[in-house]
């Protein structure tokens, strides 16, 4: 790119081309449609942006001309120095595709930030996979397995507060799986080859069952009127609907008290899930605090 070229556009300009570079990177494509759609600009004005986003980048894009639209070219070198959690923002919540400018804040504040993110060129693999209906070939490592060969179907993220997931078929185990995206390693978009009706997310039980949960101050903690007002409760419940795929992460990223008994200690547990047979059948129901499964819990007291 030539020195000092994006310094010279203005500020709209620099955006939209902001908003090229994303689509092609994590997304695979873009038709002139969409800087049509996102910036409300005439056809001829989003054909000059993407000629200039060619001119600037001569390898981050090619035509194709069957799909009438751009896409990922084979010689890719980031433009913008995009920050992942812009991109993520992005990509699951639909803003943040401006140039990624350091911006003075209105107010001070300071959040938490995550230790860790993905690398962004898994990430744009990953997502390529998804918005193409490919499959994806990865090298994963896991605590339990080590380095292992995979082929897997992706289709969703998942946030669980702490780390990034991607929910797919796994073709190794033949079962719907959550990957942690920094454990994957050379990520190759398998483009062309079929996916399996098996494969695909309406037949992922996990993902399509909602699981209707009703959380209450927990009774063992003073206070329950601050709980309330803490969760914007309507009548001292706060009711959740969730993915089944999900439910596990959230009820541990909010230290939710799941035994029957609400017999969790420590002020961390200002919860309580009311019934605890909501979650029953839920895989990732493990990772919820004090929750043992009504089989657990027989076995546990035959062997009394």
């Amino acid at each position: 790119m030539p020195s000092g070229a994006l310094a010279q556009l203005t500020q709209p300009q620099r955006d939209r081309l902001a908003f090229v570079e994303l689509c092609i990177r994590f997304i695979g494509e873009i038709r002139r449609q969409d800087l049509v759609a996102r910036f409300g600009i005439q056809s001829a004005a989003a054909s000059r942006d993407l000629a200039l986003y060619k001119e600037l980048a001569p390898g981050n894009m090619d035509y194709d001309s069957k799909g009438k639209s751009y896409v990922l070219g084979t010689n890719f070198q980031s433009v913008f120095d995009f920050r992942p959690e812009r991109v993520l923002s992005w990509l699951t919540q639909g803003f943040g595709d401006g140039e990624p400018l350091q911006l003075k804040a209105w107010v001070v504040s300071e959040s938490p930030s995550r230790l860790t993110h993905p690398h962004l060129d898994v990430l744009a693999s990953v997502t390529r996979a998804i918005h193409q209906g490919s499959s994806l070939d990865i090298e994963y490592h896991s605590i339990t397995n080590g380095k292992t060969e995979r082929e897997i179907v992706p289709f969703a993220l998942i946030d669980n507060g702490q780390r990034w997931h991607v929910r797919a078929f796994d073709r190794k185990s033949q079962e719907f799986r959550d990957f942690v995206i920094t454990r994957i390693k050379r990520p190759v978009v398998l483009k062309g080859q079929s996916v399996a009706p098996h494969e695909m997310s309406d037949q992922d039980i996990q993902w399509t069952r909602i699981v209707e949960l009703e959380l209450v101050p927990h009774p063992d903690q003073p206070r329950p009127e601050i709980t309330e007002m803490d969760y914007s409760m309507q009548g001292g419940v706060l009711r959740m609907k969730l993915r089944a795929a999900t439910a596990g992460y959230i009820l541990r990223q909010w230290s939710v008290d799941c035994t029957p008994d609400h017999s969790l200690r420590g002020y961390e547990y200002r919860l309580w899930l009311k019934d605890h047979l909501a979650i029953y059948g839920v895989r990732n129901a493990v990772l919820a605090p004090g929750y043992r499964s009504p089989d657990q819990q027989r076995l546990e007291a035959e062997s009394d």
